[in-house]
């Protein structure tokens, strides 16, 4: 099993749920109302008036099978709406309750 992290920008909301549902991923946790700021470019998302936009962030423990799928899926909506910023990370799951 592998752990997906996701951070992005608030604007994907539903899509990113959707994407996973769509891809046979059912189980996540969301965390709305999340700043941050990228390591390469754009602009910081900190819910402040000098900087209103905000992300949200996901984790989803998914079988090993989807995640080139679902990698791919973010992956091509990164690049239709780059400006937006979205972060995906795959991680080991050692153990899990």
């Amino acid at each position: 099993m592998k752990a997906i992290f996701i951070s992005y920008n608030q604007a994907y909301n539903q899509e990113i749920v959707a994407l996973l549902e769509g891809l046979g991923q059912r189980g996540y946790t969301v965390w709305t109302q999340v700043g941050g700021r990228g390591s390469v470019d754009g602009e910081p998302h900190l819910g402040s008036h000098a900087w209103p936009m905000q992300n949200h962030a996901l984790f989803s423990v998914v079988e090993d099978g989807l995640v080139p799928g679902i990698m791919q899926a973010l992956r091509d909506t990164d690049a239709a709406n780059a400006d937006l910023g979205l972060r995906a990370y795959v991680l080991p799951v050692e153990e899990a309750l």
